[in-house]
């Protein structure tokens, strides 16, 4: 008897959790709203075993609309699964770079590594080449200043002083070692992906880094392997260009005494042979990653204290977003002074990839309109900030307070039908074990006090139907009476 009652409660309790994952997964926002109107904290809610959260499947699904949702809601932005991911890395791992860029301006913490491999974000965004979601993770370290790449690339230690910039902070997290040693250029290089390899070296990761043993992992190359080491390894003859174009060491060895060269011929990389057996003889010059932007901090800055997700529309007098031609203006680019919607200049400095040479410094984008080189965006006079709405989870909600019965008006005012209880006429539930009793914990679906027996909500008038907890009533009155 006891432990029917259990079942059933937590059947019931689960059931809205369980539709609201269902609708992260599927990517059905709708559902997801209704869901979370009626109980804000089934945000909270995590499957059994693999322990995911909405956030978590939504994210690796790709649906931003429904990770800001959630996140409004409350979740915890950086909440773990069974093998310490976060929802960014999973959204890193699949290049949903729009949903990176929704955690990342909900600042998402980048510095979390997962259980099984010590790896952050950057290194599962490094591992399938996402070059979008590489510069969204960096954004707030790479400031939107017109000489960052000779910074970069010459260290000048005065001109670091004059901007403050803090270009340290930027090198712990690029040269980062998950288990092993391995970095995220090292993941790069190993897997082909050159442009990830470029973008990674123009923000500060280097090419002299190498893998250790810890006794960890399985390393078929060999502890203090370099990127051009594990470049060698994949084949792929572009990466391997670039890094010796950035000064990887050619006769470099590892704790095997292998070469690059060496590591090539081992796994049948032939076609290298001709770029690894001899140096260069100057050091050639490679163009800054088409994928840095420059401008990207300072818009994600203005998005985060003004707002990004505004759907006011432009007043008739007033000009409208020259790109959507909807939104009023609220931003301006440095030296056109064009102007745009936030949504818009965040889309364009995070999808830019063009490789046309713009005159100006490199990592500037283009202005849609005149060409001109942006490096930076300023708020419009006259914006204010958003008011702050409390999650809606840390309000005081009056939630299954004894769990007698679940009950709604049948005039179809509901969205959706509550799957949280079901008539069992033979089954006497024991309301104190309710989730939502004064006692324990809150359940994670309303219940009401409006009678003894337990009824299923009717929607537009129509009856009530019979769900598949109904089965396992029959199975206790045929075997038991109870």
């Amino acid at each position: 008897m006891g432990f029917l009652s259990i079942m059933g409660n937590s059947f019931g309790c689960s059931a809205s959790g369980e539709r609201l994952v269902s609708a992260a997964r599927d990517g059905d926002l709708q559902e997801a709203k209704a869901l979370l109107e009626y109980n804000p904290r089934l945000a909270r809610y995590s499957t059994f075993g693999v322990r995911n959260s909405p956030l978590h499947y939504s994210a690796a699904q790709g649906h931003h609309e429904i990770v800001s949702l959630l996140l409004e809601c409350g979740v915890d932005i950086n909440l773990r699964n069974f093998r310490g991911q976060t929802a960014l890395m999973q959204a890193c791992q699949y290049g949903h770079w729009e949903v990176v860029q929704t955690l990342m301006l909900f600042r998402a913490n980048i510095h979390r590594t997962d259980y099984l491999n010590g790896g952050t974000a950057l290194h599962f965004a490094a591992l399938n080449g996402h070059s979008r979601c590489i510069r969204l993770l960096l954004a707030d370290f790479v400031p939107s200043i017109p000489h960052f790449c000779n910074i970069m690339r010459q260290k000048s230690t005065e001109e670091v002083c004059i901007v403050d910039f803090d270009d340290d902070a930027l090198d712990t997290i690029v040269n980062r070692k998950a288990d092993g040693g391995i970095t995220a250029l090292h993941m790069a290089a190993l897997n082909g992906h050159g442009d990830a390899v470029q973008l990674l070296l123009d923000l500060g990761a280097r090419v002299s880094e190498v893998t250790v043993e810890d006794g960890t992992t399985i390393d078929l190359i060999g502890a203090g392997s370099t990127p051009l080491h594990y470049a060698a390894c994949g084949g792929n003859a572009v990466c391997c260009q670039i890094l010796i174009a950035r000064g990887a060491n050619l006769n470099a060895e590892n704790s095997n005494g292998w070469t690059p060269l060496m590591v090539a011929r081992s796994w049948h990389r032939n076609w290298l042979e001709g770029i690894l057996s001899r140096q260069p003889e100057a050091r050639i010059l490679t163009p800054p990653s088409p994928y840095l932007s420059l401008p990207l901090m300072s818009i994600m800055g203005i998005a985060r204290e003004y707002g990004w997700k505004s759907t006011d529309l432009s007043p008739a007098y007033i000009d409208p977003c020259a790109v959507c031609l909807e939104r009023r203006c609220t931003v301006a680019a440095e030296g056109c002074n064009h102007e745009f919607c936030t949504r818009c200049a965040l889309y364009l400095c995070s999808t830019n990839s063009t490789s046309i040479t713009v005159p100006g410094p490199p990592g500037a984008i283009p202005c849609p309109l005149c060409r001109h080189a942006i490096v930076s965006f300023i708020a419009l006079p006259g914006m204010t900030s958003p008011v702050r709405e409390l999650p809606r989870t840390s309000l005081s909600l009056s939630l299954c307070t004894t769990c007698p019965a679940v009950s709604s008006d049948s005039d179809g005012s509901s969205s959706f039908r509550s799957l949280s209880c079901q008539r069992f006429p033979s089954v006497k539930l024991n309301t104190t074990f309710c989730m939502g009793d004064p006692d324990t914990s809150p359940c994670l679906i309303r219940c009401s006090r409006s009678g003894s027996s337990l009824r299923r909500s009717a929607s537009q008038g129509e009856s009530s139907r019979r769900s598949w907890l109904i089965t396992v009533n029959q199975i206790a009155a045929t075997t038991g009476g109870i």
